[in-house]
């Protein structure tokens, strides 16, 4: 498969056997037509996620597996997934088959629009009705509103994980753990435009979730103060001009 394609899906996953080939085939079902690949990115997972995902590159094309030989978290999953991307434009979705694939071309539409502005980098998915329980909508609420108010993203849902963004884009931003919770943030900080739309959440029906809150919370702090040296010295130059 070494033509070009048009859009890399990036699905970062960690012990999802229970729902990574109906995945799969949605996310095939929903770029129908489209020239696209999909790349699984195997979190060194413990389960079958892996040898299900191998045995499925029978049946879809499309269908790519990287794996990490150790768990190296969600950011390193996407950006182990985006580095391999033959796309320039990439999409990604969690593994958790939370976020809807129909959503997808939505966002591509959205981004490819013939008005959009020139230096659009990412059009960001943003959860309206969550099928969360209460006690991590309300948490994600409040750790919204704060990094909102202080980092002035505009996102009112940065752990979003569905988004359509450029891949020059992303892989010119410094990597950090937690870094795909900053996104909005960090594409702002280099000069590029961010919009935002409502997509589709859908409650997990296998597997469980890979975060706590206390833990969230205490990474959350840390990288908060980290984004925030990083938004402080950046230096816009408006554009740069070969003369």
């Amino acid at each position: 498969m070494g033509q070009a394609v048009e859009l890399s899906v990036i699905a970062p996953v960690f012990n999802e056997a229970g729902g990574v080939v109906a995945l799969a085939r949605e996310i095939c079902a929903a770029l129908e037509g489209r020239s696209f690949e999909v790349i699984f990115v195997d979190d060194a997972s413990g389960d079958e996620t892996r040898a299900l995902l191998t045995g499925l590159r029978r049946d879809l094309p499309q269908l790519r597996l990287v794996g990490h030989r150790r768990n190296a978290g969600q950011s390193r999953a996407i950006r182990s997934g985006i580095l391999a991307a033959r796309a320039p434009l990439i999409a990604t979705l969690d593994g958790d088959g939370q976020n809807d694939p129909a959503d997808i071309p939505r966002l591509l539409q959205r981004f490819l629009r013939a008005d959009a502005p020139h230096a659009l980098a990412m059009v960001a998915g943003q959860r309206t009705k969550r099928a969360d329980p209460q006690i991590k909508r309300l948490t994600s609420r409040v750790a919204n509103g704060v990094r909102r108010a202080i980092l002035g993203d505009g996102a009112a849902d940065s752990a979003c994980g569905l988004r359509v963004m450029r891949r020059d884009a992303f892989l010119q931003l410094p990597y950090f753990d937690h870094m795909h919770r900053y996104l909005p943030a960090l594409l702002r900080r280099d000069g590029w435009a961010i919009e935002f739309c409502e997509v589709n959440h859908r409650s997990r029906q296998h597997g469980q979730s890979k975060y706590d809150t206390l833990g969230r919370l205490r990474a959350s702090v840390r990288d908060l103060l980290g984004v925030m040296w990083l938004v402080s010295r950046a230096r816009d130059p408006i554009g740069i001009d070969e003369l």
